[in-house]
């Protein structure tokens, strides 16, 4: 078999050409998976911090609503003891009334002591041991006491 030398050459020179593009091919390649693992890891850096900053609003919503919930309680802890004074007012007529708290919270208000202690006893305290307190004097620890009624004057209540 005879090959003319042109023909040699422009084989040798498309087996040149093809070598090249292999080199070009390979560095490509070669950049395309480093570009590929800086993006992977970009990618898991991006995901780590979304997952922080998800668990930051997750609080952030939590203590909104632990917020708006006191918020909305002591409104509605005003509401109700403006209501329950406007009706003692109607209904006693009197200068004082006797409120019952509850664990150191309002639980109602009352004309008497009598008409406290009844409430207090229907909501399950003890029907004895009941002690009485001065005005002026400070209260025992709420932690101590369950129930315990202080009277109030109705007049200087706003």
């Amino acid at each position: 078999m005879f090959v003319r030398a042109t023909t040699y050459r422009a084989v040798l020179a498309q087996l040149a050409e093809a070598q090249a593009q292999a080199g070009d091919l390979a560095g490509e390649m070669a950049r395309a998976r480093d570009e590929g693992a800086g993006a992977e890891e970009r990618a898991v850096a991006v995901a780590a911090e979304l997952a922080q900053v998800r668990e930051e609003l997750a609080q952030a919503r939590a203590e909104a609503d632990r917020v708006e919930g006191a918020l909305l309680l002591e409104a509605e802890d005003r509401v109700a003891l403006r209501m329950l004074l406007r009706t003692a007012r109607r209904q006693a007529r009197a200068d004082r009334v006797h409120v019952l708290f509850h664990r150191d919270e309002v639980h109602s208000l009352h004309a008497t002591v009598e008409a406290a202690e009844a409430a207090a006893e229907a909501e399950g305290a003890p029907r004895s041991g009941w002690t009485s307190h001065r005005p002026g004097a400070a209260p025992p620890p709420a932690d101590q006491v369950a129930w315990r009624i202080q009277p109030m004057t109705v007049g200087g209540v706003q």
